[in-house]
């Protein structure tokens, strides 16, 4: 395929992923809506006004930048996951893959467009929050990246459930049982100073801590981890999926069976 052909492939993908999340807002945008808003008012209005301030913050700022992240990648992982399963229960998949066009085009399609959802869901969660604090936006460079490269991430870990599922019961076992609990014992709701020196230590092995700090960085300037540490353990996790879904989809596994 020439360039521009790849470039009309890419943004067919790209375009079709939109238009799928945009046509069915209710289901995708709405319910981002509803939730960020019980969580700011029983965590940080109701149970957080009873709580000391974290690191010079209240308790509602400390816990905007994590609400805003867990948004991204829930929304990222769950655009992909539910697409690309899609494709591959009505067999649609198996077309893009005796097309001309490159792997990586497809795999990138489908990441743009969790990418794209999970901006637009993060965004409103940012407007839900200004209701509740002020927000604080100290670095917005270091935002915007880790906003990008975990929407990124987690759109390749959804894209490499789909491929492993079996049934639309397997796309929501990896949320339920793994994303969920990673997620909520990430740094959200507490600093890992306030556990034991073990515990702490067992959190460093959780991936999503260094996302969510370096979220927290970008906000409010303060972070448990080095934030150096956090691109570093970030970019890794995501050129290692990137690499592993151009492998799944080079040799056809869960795909040609």
């Amino acid at each position: 395929m020439t360039l521009t052909q790849q470039y009309i492939a890419f943004k067919t993908i790209v375009v079709k992923e939109i238009l799928r999340f945009s046509r069915i807002w209710v289901q995708t945008l709405v319910p981002a809506v509803i939730t960020t808003s019980l969580y700011f008012l029983i965590f940080g209005n109701l149970i957080g006004s009873q709580l000391k301030a974290i690191n010079g913050y209240s308790y509602v700022d400390y816990i905007v930048p994590g609400i805003i992240l867990m948004s991204v990648i829930t929304n990222a992982y769950g655009n992909v996951v539910s697409s690309f399963y899609g494709h591959k229960f009505q067999h649609h998949v198996e077309e893009m893959l005796v097309s001309p066009m490159p792997n990586f085009i497809l795999l990138a399609g489908f990441v743009v467009g969790g990418v794209a959802r999970a901006i637009v869901v993060g965004s409103i969660v940012t407007g839900v929050a200004m209701f509740f604090t002020d927000l604080h936006f100290e670095h917005g460079f270091i935002i915007a990246a880790v906003v990008v490269l975990t929407a990124i991430l987690f759109s390749l870990a959804g894209f490499v459930n789909a491929v492993y599922a079996n049934s639309f019961d397997d796309i929501s076992i990896i949320p339920t049982f793994v994303l969920t609990p990673l997620t909520y014992l990430g740094g959200i709701f507490f600093s890992i100073e306030m556990l034991s020196s073990f515990w702490q230590n067992i959190a460093l092995f959780n991936p999503i801590l260094y996302m969510i700090n370096a979220m927290r960085y970008g906000m409010l300037g303060i972070s448990d981890i080095n934030i150096t540490t956090a691109f570093i353990i970030i970019i890794l996790f995501t050129l290692s999926l990137f690499w592993f879904c151009l492998y799944l989809l080079r040799n056809g596994i869960g795909l040609r069976q």
